[in-house]
């Protein structure tokens, strides 16, 4: 047995910085070691580390039969090629994560909270990083006064509206100045998020701040997914990279930090600045372990939110008589968005008593812990972990049952909703060019063959996929006619064959017409290829070693789907639009950034793409618009053509309602 000796001097932290301390152990090491626990029990010799004598973190196993930490062992084989124990050859890629069960008794080791001169708290080592985020007082207040001092005085944004507000751009790189890799804010961003009313006095909220984060993510083998989608990169107009949606049950789903609207700066330190969107794709699939360096929003203080009657954000505390009481909370989450929902509060339980929190109320946080993409069984997690008191924020839909009602009324009330907006082809008055740098073209292919051969391919997409994608292929499988002629490729959409039209057509009815034409022996194919001036992305459709099989190809995110890009390329007719209206019922922004417009320093026409939807707003809560998505036109009329600086005036004249026409493709899945 290993003894792990407990430190007794008294830890204070007045000399630490929030910047240096790490936010899962709470100690202050460099970003690239293993994190320093204070551990109050012997620990099995079985379990420690033979690199740092500590016990283990994140173990990898070797094939030789010996484990040890993540970091310690990488950092080993940068530098040699052995194993440390019995010297065997060996690399970094042949090792692969421990057990469940080897993983589990290391993360319910006691530790005592690094804190402990004002936090005398043990627990295990699997709780420590949520009890630091909503229990510790110590952790908590160095949150707090990290977080006053990035806010700017009101002086500082009463001299930012002399000088016209700041762009969201301007924003970011002020925020994260001391990156000295990012480039610079690039013309034509507008940003209706962060715009003073000039009608009132009210304050501009100050209180929105960009925090710069560190979160690790472990992928469990080779080729899984991290689950997000990503779009963006210096190619397209958005130039960051940003993360447009994530995954549920993912890996990143269930880490929890990430969201929507998070742009990325680097993958295991290297930089995404300024890299191609394919380029930014191929640093991400690659690691085991990815340690991502992410700007995220914090949106507005909690007060602000509450003035949004249309979704209005509540505050609810609940106090337990002793920490075991439960809650008499059910939650679920629900298909059709991502997050937390209260089912039913049980009769005679402490919430139902209390009487604040309703069915159906959206859970935001528990006790500081976002879980605006969290799961049910997380927020269990926070509840049972807490203390006395559990701090509810949440978010109360229109459909909510209201006070004197019952839950069938409340049903009622969602049955006589309206559907959800129907999509419609793009307008010929929408109709524009594709983004600098992306072009199309359309090609015929007419060959003979065998009635009873077949072509070869497989396919996806269709008007009845999530995101009504054209129907396009997914691969040109070698014992296909079609693969021989090397015509086709990859990523192809497919217009017709023999004449019939596939571009209005659903998964299945596409696929009976396939079917039914290939069983001639003349066939016509009218596809539409989409190029890149980025070589590196034009060449990704060429790839002929990845073919992919799925049992169902209308779930989008289970099937292979071409990068974010090459849907960029399409040209307009074959868009498919919907109608978004957002509502507000104060001076409060719409909450979104805008990336585009017409140049006149370029005489570059580019679209408008929402980059940033900040938290707590109408369109963080109305939960439809993605970044990515594409701004086709606002109340109807078009911004084809349209200046950048023309755009501002025509969203701040719409004060309580706004309806935006947008396109939207899928982000690419890593």
């Amino acid at each position: 047995m290993a003894t792990m000796e407990t430190k007794v001097a008294t830890s204070s932290t007045s000399g630490l910085s929030w910047a240096r301390v790490c936010k899962d152990c709470g100690q202050q090491h460099e970003g690239k070691e293993t994190h320093l626990y204070e551990y109050l029990d012997e620990v099995d010799d079985e379990l420690i580390c033979h690199i740092c004598l500590q016990p283990l973190l994140k173990p990898m196993d070797t094939p030789c039969g010996h484990t040890y930490c993540f970091y310690c062992l990488s950092n080993f084989l940068k530098d040699q090629d052995f194993c440390p124990v019995d010297r065997q050859y060996l690399e970094f890629e042949q090792c692969r994560p421990s057990s469940l069960l080897v993983r589990n008794l290391l993360d319910k080791l006691t530790v005592m909270c690094p804190h402990y001169a004002e936090c005398q708290q043990q627990m295990q080592r699997c709780e420590l990083q949520p009890h630091l985020h909503n229990r510790c007082p110590a952790f908590r207040r160095l949150k707090e006064e990290a977080e006053k001092r990035k806010r700017p005085s009101w002086n500082e944004l009463k001299g930012r509206r002399g000088d016209g507000g700041m762009t969201g751009d301007a924003k970011l790189s002020a925020t994260l100045s001391r990156n000295p890799t990012r480039d610079q804010p690039e013309p034509g961003l507008i940003n209706p998020a962060f715009e003073e009313s000039e009608e009132d006095n009210t304050p501009l909220r100050s209180s929105l701040v960009a925090e710069t984060i560190v979160v690790e993510l472990l992928r469990e083998e080779p080729e899984q997914d991290l689950g997000l989608r990503i779009v963006g990169g210096k190619n397209t107009p958005l130039g960051n990279i940003v993360i447009q949606e994530i995954i549920r049950d993912s890996i990143a789903a269930c880490d929890g930090r990430l969201a929507p609207g998070d742009h990325i700066l680097e993958v295991n330190d290297v930089s995404l600045a300024s890299v191609p969107h394919s380029r930014a794709i191929a640093v991400l699939r690659h690691p085991s372990l990815v340690r991502l360096t992410v700007m995220q929003e914090k949106g507005f203080n909690p007060q602000c939110n509450t003035h949004c009657n249309q979704t209005p954000v509540l505050h609810v505390t609940l106090v337990k008589s002793h920490r075991s009481e439960p809650l008499g909370i059910k939650l679920i989450r629900k298909s059709e968005f991502s997050g937390v929902v209260i089912l039913d509060l049980l009769p005679g339980g402490l919430a139902a008593k209390d009487g604040k929190l309703r069915n159906n109320d959206k859970v935001l946080a528990i006790n500081g812990h976002d879980l605006r993409h969290g799961t049910p069984e997380s927020a269990a997690h926070i509840i049972q972990t807490s203390e006395m008191r559990v701090n509810f924020v949440v978010m109360r839909t229109a459909d909510t049952v209201e006070d004197g009602g019952n839950v069938r009324e409340g049903q009622h009330a969602r049955a006589r909703r309206a559907p959800d907006p129907q999509y419609f082809r793009r307008q010929s008055t929408y109709i524009k060019d594709p983004p600098s740098g992306f072009s199309f073209q359309e090609k015929n292919v007419s060959l003979k063959k065998e009635p009873r051969h077949s072509l070869g391919i497989t396919i996806a997409g269709g008007r009845d996929c999530r995101s009504r994608l054209p129907v396009y292929i997914t691969s040109v499988q070698p014992v296909g006619c079609l693969h021989r002629e090397g015509y086709i490729k990859r990523g192809d959409i497919l217009l017709s064959i023999n004449g019939v039209d596939l571009t209005q057509l659903t998964y299945k009815e596409a696929v009976s017409v396939l079917k039914a034409e290939t069983a001639q022996s003349q066939v016509e194919l009218c596809v539409i290829q989409t190029h890149s001036e980025d070589p590196e992305e034009d060449s990704e459709s060429s790839n002929k070693d990845e073919v992919v099989y799925t049992e169902d190809p209308r779930e989008d995110h289970h099937n292979w789907t071409p990068q974010w890009t090459r849907w960029l390329g399409l040209p307009s007719h074959m868009h498919w639009c919907r109608d978004i209206v957002l509502q507000k019922t104060n001076n409060e922004s719409w909450g979104f950034s805008i990336v585009g417009g017409y140049e006149e320093s370029h005489g570059q026409q580019q679209p408008f793409f929402i980059k940033t939807i900040v938290p707590g707003t109408p369109a963080h809560f109305d939960g439809r618009l993605k970044c990515g998505d594409e701004i086709v036109a606002v109340n109807g009329a078009t911004t084809v053509g349209m200046k950048n600086n023309s755009l501002i005036p025509m969203l701040k004249l719409q004060k309580n309602r706004v309806t935006l026409t947008v396109v939207s493709w899928p982000g690419t899945l890593v």
